[in-house]
């Protein structure tokens, strides 16, 4: 079967997303210095709800939702948006957040695996390829963590969690063809999001109320408003533009830039091993999206 050429709006996308997703795995730990994972995942969804469905509006697009709809959307976002909210938080603070994000951007194995297993799509050979490159990937950084890291197996787990909930969110949400503007779509789920993370915040969050310094709201605001906001509408309106597994992989070099940005911010490690894992999501990426030549005879 001959590949579609990716559309020049999803490569613009795909940039965007690589720097806002990549750069935001860091700053996870210096979010929940003061607040616990549920408050700040609470405050963020919240407020990213909010602004996406007042710029809707600005916009002129209607923030009505036929009601067959709630349903599915409400499924998608629990796997999706609470799930991967709480579980790459707590992943990214346990190992360092670079690892935490390639474990997280496992979502295109699970999507891949789920659509062979339940949906019965066809895996091309050259998808498989780029499956086994993003596995191998996975395994790199695995591997030396788990001798590390006293709380690698937790956090190893809950990275692997939080990248098939982004899987089965985004397979329900690609299959039941909400014609929604993503804007529209995003600021609805993360209000949908906030009710049980809200809920837990207040059952599990440590201590009493305080207004938090300066610096953490400095964090949890561009966390909000960047990565959030902007992040989560480039991403629905990528899966809008590709087919569900080849958007999972498109992204596959966020984890890549989350690596080098914690290189940075924290020292975390970035030897051989990483890079090794990096050239494999990179391989993965050129597999997923680059179209072969087609010879002329």
């Amino acid at each position: 079967m001959p590949q579609t050429a990716v559309p020049r709006r999803a490569l613009v996308l795909l940039v965007i997303l690589m720097i806002v997703w990549g750069t935001n795995w860091p700053l996870f730990s210096l979010a929940v210095r003061e607040i616990s994972v549920w408050t700040f995942r609470s405050v963020s969804v919240t407020i990213a709800g909010l602004l996406l469905l007042a710029v809707a509006r600005a916009r002129g697009q209607s923030l009505r939702i036929p009601r067959e709809h709630w349903g599915t959307i409400s499924v998608a976002t629990f796997f999706y948006l609470v799930v991967w909210n709480i579980a790459s938080t707590y992943s990214a603070i346990l190992i360092p957040s670079g690892q935490s994000a390639v474990l997280g951007f496992t979502m295109p194995l699970w999507s891949a695996l789920i659509s062979w297993a339940v949906l019965g799509e066809r895996i091309s050979a050259r998808l498989l390829a780029a499956l086994a490159l993003g596995g191998a990937s996975v395994t790199l950084l695995m591997v030396p963590s788990l001798a590390t890291y006293a709380d690698a197996p937790l956090g190893l787990a809950l990275g692997l969690l939080a990248g098939l909930g982004w899987a089965v969110g985004t397979l329900i949400l690609k299959r039941s063809a909400v014609s929604v503007p993503a804007t529209v779509l995003t600021g609805w789920q993360l209000l949908i999001t906030s009710v049980p993370i809200t809920a837990g915040a207040f059952a599990l969050a440590e201590g009493g109320w305080f207004m938090p310094s300066w610096q953490t709201i400095v964090v949890v605001a561009y966390i909000t408003i960047v990565p959030m906001c902007i992040g989560n509408v480039s991403w629905f309106a990528v899966v809008n533009l590709l087919p569900a597994n080849l958007a999972g992989l498109s992204t596959i070099m966020v984890p890549m830039v989350a690596m080098v940005s914690g290189a940075i911010v924290h020292g975390e490690p970035l030897g051989p091993m990483q890079l090794a894992a990096m050239a494999c999501c990179a391989g993965a990426l050129s597999l997923a999206l680059l179209k072969p030549r087609t010879v002329v005879g």
